[in-house]
């Protein structure tokens, strides 16, 4: 079975060939994972080097404490990394952009007005919900066409925010 597995940005294929052999990318390691029962420590040996790393399982992953560094790593299989890339290729990046609501909630600012060009990653709308306030993004390139919410109005769960072409 072939794993992606994203660390700071960077993608890895690991490969499981038998119990102690992995591809990585192209590359074939030799290593032995040991854990300790019922603690998050395990010794990991790689090509005759020794490692030992904390792992913890967080929200959207896990979480690696290895020589002092702590690295966010999402693992996914591979089939699941198809479904991704088709998901995200099926996003068109012509035709108008919608931001929907994700959630019922509070409008706190709108940053952008009509006719502004906007970057993707631009904040478009601060939503409070749930007492925590949350950035949401464009998600490409653009123009706002539409700023459909002002400041103080609240909202349901997948109604239009801004439009932008």
């Amino acid at each position: 079975m072939k794993y992606i597995t994203l660390v700071k940005g960077q993608e890895y294929t690991i490969e499981l060939l038998d119990e102690h052999h992995v591809r990585l990318n192209d590359r074939v390691i030799e290593v032995d994972l040991v854990g300790l029962a019922n603690q998050p420590l395990y010794s990991l040996i790689a090509d005759g080097k020794s490692y030992e790393a904390f792992v913890y399982r967080g929200e959207e992953g896990w979480q690696v404490l290895m020589l002092g560094t702590l690295y966010d790593v999402e693992v996914i299989d591979e089939r699941e990394y198809l479904l991704r890339q088709q998901k995200k290729s099926a996003v068109a990046e012509t035709g108008p952009f919608h931001l929907k609501a994700p959630m019922p909630g509070l409008i706190v600012a709108v940053p952008v007005e009509e006719g502004q060009e906007v970057r993707k990653g631009d904040v478009l709308v601060v939503l409070e919900s749930m007492k925590m306030q949350n950035e949401l993004k464009s998600t490409r390139d653009g123009k706002v066409t539409r700023v459909l919410v002002k400041p103080g109005q609240n909202v349901d769960k997948r109604q239009t925010l801004v439009t932008v072409e």
